[in-house]
């Protein structure tokens, strides 16, 4: 069983009267400093003058500054920059200004986990990540909840490493919902794996290929939007409520038949193998270095891979459907 810790596990005393500092201002950088900011902990924010994310900061009440006034006297600092460019910010403006007995927070193991970055060993290393994006971070703790964390301590310089930990997530309101015990390599491989195997990776392309196969059978774009993209959201949205079971007994029986019965010919022994040989590539590091490498090449096959989606006719189909459908609030990018 996970070890978890909730409020009465995770007191803010740590932090209190303590300064926190957060590098970067984006999705979970806002929530950050704003849950902690309203639990009563001193939040300064470092982010880049006239960006959008500077001028968000200031609209909710910071005074944006740079890495190094941000970090000066801080107990915490929270790295909530892109991953790929958090060791070069690190090695040029957070080593330099790192002291002794501070803690070092992320909310994503890639960097130190893979050894791009390597703290000192004066300083405690930790991470808090939430298991929901920084909008839904910042939503739920204003109404009263929050979002289940994962903690991890890599480093315990100070001997209070799991306490500055535990009060970080106790003050974005995760200890409202539960913290789960982890490790840097756990959380990183998992997280990695889900997104390149499930929830991004696989899923985008399950529901390219079932758009794919339709429409090559003959049968009309719209329809095959409709029954391979729009409608994912209200089967997962049943599994998010009660899990697979809950999704089964909310569909019709001919649906639930077809989905005993057809799965597996879908996701086949050869799929379980090269599911174990993308986590064989993350687990050795052969993912992390592709991705380092492509984006310090210029990001040309990410581009390429990208805009060939972006402009594809799933995607125009679906620009073209979801003006229709006002209640969805539809985005486009």
């Amino acid at each position: 069983m996970a070890t978890m810790y909730y409020e009465e596990d995770a007191p803010l005393a740590p932090l209190a009267g303590q300064k926190v500092a957060v590098i970067g201002y984006g999705s979970q950088g806002h929530a950050h400093s704003q849950n902690l900011r309203d639990s009563g902990v001193t939040v300064a924010v470092a982010e880049l003058p006239d960006t959008a994310n500077y001028k968000l900061a200031v609209e909710h009440g910071f005074e944006p500054t740079d890495i190094a006034a941000a970090m000066d006297g801080a107990r915490l600092i929270i790295v909530t920059l892109p991953d790929e460019i958090q060791a070069t910010v690190y090695e040029g403006q957070i080593a330099p200004n790192l002291r002794g007995g501070q803690t070092l927070g992320f909310c994503h193991g890639f960097n130190i986990h893979f050894k791009y970055i390597v703290p000192p060993k004066d300083v405690n290393v930790v991470m808090i990540a939430p298991k929901g994006p920084g909008h839904l971070v910042r939503s739920e703790y204003v109404k009263g909840g929050g979002v289940p964390c994962l903690v991890a301590v890599e480093q315990d310089a100070t001997g209070d490493a799991k306490a500055v930990a535990l009060a970080w997530a106790n003050g974005i309101g995760g200890a409202r919902a539960g913290v789960i015990e982890t490790t840097y390599k756990e959380e990183t491989e998992t997280d990695l794996f889900g997104e390149q195997v499930v929830l991004c990776g696989g899923l985008s392309a399950l529901i390219k290929a079932g758009f794919e196969t339709l429409v090559k059978a003959g049968y009309q774009p719209e329809i095959a939007y409709f029954e391979c993209m729009h409608e994912v959201k209200l089967i997962v949205d049943l599994m998010y409520q009660g899990g697979l079971s809950y999704m089964r007994y909310s569909i019709s029986n001919t649906a639930e038949y077809g989905d005993l019965t057809r799965g597996s010919r879908i996701i086949t022994e050869q799929t379980r193998a090269e599911m174990k040989k993308i986590l064989g590539e993350i687990t050795s590091g052969a993912f992390a270095k592709e991705w380092v490498a492509e984006y310090r090449s210029g990001l040309k096959k990410f581009n390429a891979l990208y805009n060939a989606d972006h402009d594809g006719q799933l995607e125009q189909v679906g620009r073209r459907l979801r003006k229709m459908m006002k209640w969805i609030d539809a985005k486009e990018v």
